[in-house]
């Protein structure tokens, strides 16, 4: 991931949107908030069934989820 500072995943960006902790998306979405923390940081990759979870609760498509975006 590029210049991790200027840059930040989706998920982390609508996450703090909502103004929701970590352990608020990890609840709504039913995934471990260790995934949660792992995948906004670009250490994991999402499991189909986590990113599915994951959009769900942030009204996303899964596929956007990883997206970079500028801050």
């Amino acid at each position: 991931m590029e210049h991790v500072q200027a840059k930040l995943l989706r998920i982390r960006q609508e996450r703090l949107r909502r103004k929701w902790r970590l352990e608020d998306l990890a609840h709504y979405a039913q995934v471990s908030a260790a995934d949660v923390c792992r995948i906004e940081t670009g250490r994991m990759v999402p499991y189909p069934s986590h990113a599915e979870r994951l959009a769900a609760a942030l009204g996303l498509k899964p596929e956007e989820l990883t997206q970079a975006v500028e801050v």
